[in-house]
């Protein structure tokens, strides 16, 4: 699926702009060429040589500060995906084996997931357990979590009605390895739909709750946190929430290419263009020859 993703002009696009926002967590803080903690008297100061973006009110270097803030961004919205991937798809798979009963709980908790605010509840969830990223997302993840449940529990269900897992079932194979043999090679590929798609959910819940001040102890600087900032002083520095808007924009529309890539790739419509993409091959392979020209 990874070649067949890679194959798409709109994957090799996602798929590098991805790679450069994960480089830029990963490697962010030591290639801002300031320190982003430091102030001075040099505030609310335009683009220059020495700061390519200017500085805030406090006069903190804005380069140094989005390069050293797309970490927190970049993780809490992993930590979103990644719980909701575990607390979601592992229930929707094994809710179609394991009895009416998990069947019920799992559906009842994933309706009472979806009816949560979620922005609202994470909000909550800060004020009873302190000021922090980590829990937030995780439960925010958590209650994100039905998406994954759904995808996966309809994927399952079309695949366990299929004849050979019918017959596996009769053979005596366990869940387990019919869900290992079976069933997770037909889920996968909605699930990765699905996880791209939230990690780009994930980037706007994280920008959401530092552009509220929410789970970041200031002053760290996250890219919410930023457009919140730049937005008090427009009057005098019009253009700077171009920068972290453009960032949490860019990387937002990346992961909805990215899934859109991944969904034009899988199940009908991959096995059509792996069979468009034969049928050219043995086109030009079977060209006949040019004929020579009469003596």
């Amino acid at each position: 699926m990874v070649r067949r993703v890679l194959s798409l002009t709109s994957g090799r696009i996602a798929v590098v702009i991805l790679v450069l926002v994960a480089l830029l967590a990963l490697c962010g803080p030591w290639l801002a060429p300031q320190d982003p903690l430091a102030t001075s008297d040099n505030t609310l100061a335009s683009a220059s040589g020495a700061h390519w973006l200017g500085t805030d009110y406090l006069g903190r270097d804005v380069f140094s500060r989005l390069l050293d803030g797309s970490r927190i961004s970049v993780l809490g919205s992993l930590e979103v995906a990644l719980m909701a991937l575990v607390v979601g798809a592992v229930p929707g798979i094994l809710s179609v084996y394991s009895g009416r009963a998990f069947e019920w709980l799992t559906l009842r908790l994933a309706d009472t997931l979806v009816a949560l605010p979620f922005l609202l509840f994470a909000i909550a969830v800060i004020a009873l357990l302190g000021n922090g990223i980590t829990q937030a997302m995780l439960v925010t993840g958590a209650l994100v979590s039905p998406l994954f449940y759904r995808v996966s529990r309809a994927a399952t269900l079309a695949v366990a009605r299929s004849p050979y897992v019918e017959a596996a079932i009769v053979s005596g194979a366990s869940v387990g390895w019919i869900v290992r043999r079976h069933v997770w090679v037909k889920v996968l590929p909605p699930i990765a739909v699905a996880l791209a798609q939230t990690i780009g959910v994930g980037f706007v819940i994280v920008s959401s709750l530092t552009f509220l001040g929410i789970g970041v102890q200031p002053p760290a600087p996250t890219w919410g946190g930023l457009l919140a900032s730049d937005l008090g002083y427009l009057s005098h520095q019009p253009w700077a929430p171009v920068a972290p808007a453009l960032l949490i924009m860019v990387t937002v529309w990346t992961c909805n290419l990215l899934a859109d890539a991944i969904r034009d790739v899988s199940g009908e419509a991959g096995r059509a263009l792996v069979d468009r993409r034969r049928a050219r091959s043995r086109t030009s392979t079977s060209a006949p020859f040019p004929v020579g020209g009469s003596r």
